[in-house]
């Protein structure tokens, strides 16, 4: 039998809780797979009431009990941690609610409780007031994931039914991202998004496409060097593996209708070129994918909307997406007997 998905809280002020209510009164006609909420039930609670939402709870000790509750109760897990924010409000407790909630989902996956880490939102500067070091979710899901001093390279996926981009560089400013990106750093990343589009999504011979990092790829030279430099010398390296990869290519021109359906991923230099075009077409779909830790990890590809939280209006599509996709993922890499 499929193991249930570790959900967090995410920032207890946002939207997380409310998306997640949705998701969980939609689950028959989505279709969803048992999952169980990591965080404090009476905050579920106040926020169920505050968006005019009747949902029974389930309050667990052990992710094995998820699946049996699933269905008529959404099932919850205390991670010690008491959370007492308003929606729209962070309080001194908000921090190490959330960060509670990612360090428990992370030990029941690793532990063979759960099947995959799906997370709901965090506020980065609610985090870091409180003394969080690294730049998001994608970089300390990876510290979680270091075993015997070795810490892997995540590498962040955007994933929608449309689109699948992969942005090189990450929560840098743009003048660091540019002083980042390297021919290795390009091979490193492709590679790593090759092996999991082949193991964790099915696609038996993936297809890459780089785009430039300047206006128009460089122009031959004249507007930037890195094409040339950088960019094409990877690109060189990875064919020589195998991997079917093309570019570098002008980003301007990769993302319409026909471009799109000659690629499954485009590797982008930093991480607005990869960003805004999967926002603009599949806003309310796509799902933030961590590739090359050694567990599945999805979470919703949008913020905390503090601005919403507690009003109803938050839509619980991306979480949906989230859900859908790690269930998919893990089973995707289970053994056929764990299927």
């Amino acid at each position: 039998m499929a193991k249930p998905l570790a959900l967090t809280s995410g920032e207890p002020a946002g939207i997380g809780p409310d998306i997640t209510i949705k998701a969980w009164q939609r689950r028959k006609q989505e279709a969803l797979p048992p999952f169980y909420l990591l965080g404090d039930a009476e905050l579920v609670r106040r926020r169920a009431g505050a968006i005019g939402a009747e949902i029974p709870l389930a309050e667990i000790g052990r992710p094995e009990d998820a699946v049996a509750a699933f269905a008529d109760h959404l099932p919850v897990i205390a991670t010690g941690h008491s959370a007492t924010a308003e929606a729209g409000l962070p309080d001194e407790t908000s921090a190490d609610a959330a960060l509670a909630s990612i360090r428990r989902a992370v030990a029941d996956v690793t532990n063979g409780k759960a099947g995959a880490v799906v997370t709901n939102p965090i506020a980065k500067a609610v985090l870091y007031r409180a003394g969080f070091r690294h730049p998001g979710h994608t970089e300390f899901l990876a510290e979680l994931a270091t075993e015997n001093g070795r810490t892997p390279q995540p590498v962040m996926l955007l994933w929608s039914p449309t689109l699948a981009v992969v942005p090189v560089t990450i929560h840098v400013p743009l003048s660091e991202a540019v002083a980042q990106l390297s021919t290795d750093l390009i091979v490193a990343t492709c590679r790593i998004a090759v092996r999991d589009l082949r193991q964790r999504f099915g696609i038996a011979r993936p297809r890459l496409a780089l785009t430039g990092l300047n206006p128009h790829a460089g122009e031959d030279g004249t507007i930037g060097n890195e094409e040339r430099t950088i960019i094409a010398p990877a690109v060189d390296m990875l064919r020589a593996e195998g991997i079917e990869v093309r570019g570098p290519l002008p980003a301007d021109t990769m993302f319409h209708d026909a471009a799109r359906r000659t690629y499954d991923c485009a590797v982008c230099m930093y991480h607005d070129q990869a960003l805004i075009p999967i926002k603009t077409l599949a806003f309310d779909d796509a799902v933030n994918v961590t590739l090359g830790l050694p567990f599945v990890r999805t979470s919703p590809d949008h913020g905390t909307a503090f601005d919403i939280a507690g009003s109803g209006r938050a839509n619980p599509a991306s979480l949906i997406a989230a859900l859908r996709l790690a269930a998919r993922m893990s089973a995707a890499q289970a053994p056929p007997e764990a299927r």
